[in-house]
């Protein structure tokens, strides 16, 4: 019979719906029951494309005996961290303050108070190398719930005390200069690897917020070691197998240094981040190659990540039915020579094995490879290469699909809107921008209510039940911004500035100007959560800083400005020290340093050619952050466009910098110049 998640839209949670464990949402519910029983509650937390979540499912969730001794002795509790990440906050950070690491599934043992006492992530059935067993957990908290209460009790308030004293307050520290961009930057190659590009060792994961850094960074100062670290770490994960040779699109992370091995699920937020990453790289260098991948990359998101509502889904598993009815990791995507020679017949299978680093050996499991573009003179002209792709990529659509977690999360929403628009202006792709427009259509009509308060989540056209959290707002408002340049409908600067007023008034503490993740009234956790580091995808801190900035310089606003400013403070505290961690912080920083420049194009109709040439040179300039607005002059809908006229009735470009703006040209080439210097 299934539980009670059944009744939810997460299909994380639907996943779990017919466990034998008599699951509850998060809810005030299912704490009041464990007060009413007088037993601890387990929280288990993971998501949907997460595979060591299917694993423990497997292995303990949808096993009878586990379950009957769960459900006598708990009242378990499961989350979907991608519909609730401020629950997933604030149970990570005491699991990676008790144990000194984190991850998914996140197992935590809780009071009826919600406050942790016992942590932990994925167990096994059975003990192994060092790690209790999931059942040995199970019947040692039960054990120490019942004998040892006041220990137990003794241990969460202090947890609980500690996580109220990490409260983050930078008190009105200054934007960060100069000096901290450029320790930054040192910080940065120190950590460098020159050999295989990135940063750090295995697991590599893809640094896009970094990436950004050192793109606006080249790009304000010239500095030729920014602009070598991001090219080459592109091309890296560009050729390894992390990138989907035939298909598009990024695998989360590489589990070696060298690129070649990914875990294989494939997030939106990635892809979003690096489809923006490779265009702006192509932007600032011509690189064939970023061109390239850009493109493919926001083609994989629209044909297989769009939902039928016009919104984007937020990922595709990692596993799939290896074609015995057992889920393999990777088993969608790899392939062993005899595969090979099976789609393609034995002379193009032998050429597609040295194209694609595919071995007799194998770069993965069982023989099988991953594909990779090494790097050495090309083998095959573009011809046969496009020609065994198209076999090689029908014959994998053959093979059982990943499963698809259809839920459609706003921020990551936001960050991919941003990267359609300005892929699709950049490569006059109007499909592009018109998939932007649809998702944002979506956000609109879906996600925001009355009072412009952003839902979370939605799922095959329902809103969810979840508020969104300041990621949501800031991301949103960023695509909405990006939109509002490519398209030049000012409605999209109209609704960023809808949910920037909400940042300002329920996300931002008026006396230090530091953000939080969930607003304050949202519901009320043991720690209001709080983190300005860039994670998988920019933090929330960081992101509304961008987008503030950005408002800022569309409209004039004085209060937007200075709460982005101010909440830049932690940049300079942390971006010196850590600035792996906080790209997408210093990359407003770039921002700020170089202005950002506001370019302001009139011309008497948008289709016409002469308005068109100013408009995309406009969003082809690399000055940092740099924000475009084009329309008829006195237009209403854009600030930047009042008072500024055509010049002798022709179309003209103004570049201004706080509203203050130099001589309008009327010459792209001009404008080119002007923005790349």
């Amino acid at each position: 019979m299934p539980n009670r998640l059944a009744h939810e839209t997460s299909p994380y949670l639907l996943q779990h719906a017919d466990n034998p464990v008599d699951w509850w949402p998060w809810s005030s519910e299912a704490f009041e029951e464990a007060r009413k029983r007088n037993v601890p509650v387990l929280l288990s937390v993971g998501y949907s494309s997460c595979h060591w979540c299917h694993v423990m499912a497997h292995e303990s969730f949808e096993d009878q005996e586990t379950a009957e001794y769960l459900n006598a002795h708990y009242v378990s509790v499961k989350v979907d961290r991608e519909e609730r990440p401020d629950v997933d906050a604030v149970y990570m950070e005491a699991v990676q303050a008790a144990t000194g690491q984190g991850g998914w599934p996140m197992t935590v043992f809780l009071t009826p108070d919600a406050e942790p006492f016992y942590f932990g992530t994925y167990f096994p059935p059975a003990p192994r190398q060092g790690m209790p067993s999931f059942r040995q957990v199970l019947q040692g908290v039960h054990q120490a719930w019942d004998e040892r209460r006041d220990e137990v009790a003794e241990v969460a308030g202090k947890i609980v005390r500690d996580l109220a004293g990490r409260e983050i307050s930078y008190g009105d520290a200054q934007t960060p200069g100069e000096e901290e961009l450029a320790q930054a930057l040192l910080g940065l190659t120190r950590e460098y690897d020159p050999q295989r590009g990135g940063f750090g060792g295995a697991p590599k994961f893809p640094p896009s917020m970094v990436l950004e850094f050192l793109l606006r960074h080249h790009a304000r100062t010239g500095a030729e070691g920014a602009l070598q670290m991001a090219r080459d770490t592109c091309e890296r994960m560009a050729r390894g197998g992390m990138y989907d040779q035939l298909g598009g699109g990024f695998a989360r992370y590489s589990v070696d240094r060298d690129w070649v091995v990914p875990h294989f699920e494939k997030m939106l937020y990635d892809n979003a981040l690096l489809c923006r990453v490779y265009a702006h790289l192509w932007r600032a260098t011509g690189s064939e190659l970023a061109r390239r991948v850009a493109l493919e990359t926001a083609d994989f998101m629209v044909r297989e990540l769009r939902t039928n509502e016009g919104g984007f889904a937020s990922a595709l598993d990692a596993d799939s039915d290896d074609g015995t009815g057992k889920h393999v990791e990777g088993a969608y995507y790899v392939w062993t020579p005899e595969q090979l020679r099976e789609v393609l017949g034995e002379q193009d299978a032998e050429l597609a094995a040295q194209h694609f680093g595919v071995t007799e050996e194998g770069t993965f499991e069982e023989g099988a490879s991953v594909l990779q573009l090494p790097v050495r003179d090309a083998l095959l002209d573009a011809e046969k290469v496009a020609s065994i792709q198209e076999r090689l990529l029908a014959a994998r659509a053959e093979r059982p699909a990943p499963g698809r977690d259809d839920k459609v999360v706003a921020a990551w929403n936001g960050l991919a809107i941003a990267a359609l628009a300005e892929t699709g202006a950049y490569f006059d792709r109007p499909d592009l921008v018109e998939a932007a427009v649809a998702a944002a259509d979506l956000l609109v009509r879906l996600h925001l209510d009355e009072q412009a308060r952003l839902t979370r989540t939605s799922k095959d056209g329902h809103a969810g039940a979840n508020a969104g959290v300041l990621e949501d707002y800031a991301d949103v408002a960023e695509g909405f911004l990006a939109l509002a340049s490519v398209t030049g409908e000012g409605v999209w600067l109209e609704f960023a500035g809808f949910l920037l007023d909400h940042v300002l008034a329920r996300f931002t503490d008026p006396e230090s100007g530091s953000l939080y993740d969930t607003a304050a009234d949202a519901e009320r956790l043991i720690r209001r959560p709080q983190d300005p580091t860039d994670n998988a995808a920019p933090s929330g801190w960081t992101a509304a800083a961008n987008a503030l900035l950005s408002y800022a310089a569309h409209t004039g606003s004085e209060p937007h400005r200075t709460a982005a400013e101010r909440a830049l403070g932690v940049v300079k505290a942390l971006g010196p020290r850590v600035p792996r961690f906080i790209g997408w912080g210093l990359a407003a920083a770039e921002a700020v340093l170089d202005g950002p420049r506001e370019v302001a194009v009139v011309g008497p109709a948008l289709d016409d050619a002469g308005t068109r040439a100013l408009h995309r040179t406009a969003l082809l300039g690399t000055a940092p952050g740099a924000v475009v607005a084009v329309g008829a002059p006195g237009s209403e809908e854009f600030p930047l466009l009042a008072d500024r006229p055509l010049v002798g009735g022709e179309p003209a470009a103004y570049v201004c910098r706080n509203f203050t703006c130099d001589a309008p040209t009327t010459e792209p080439d001009r404008l080119r110049t002007v923005l790349s210097g």
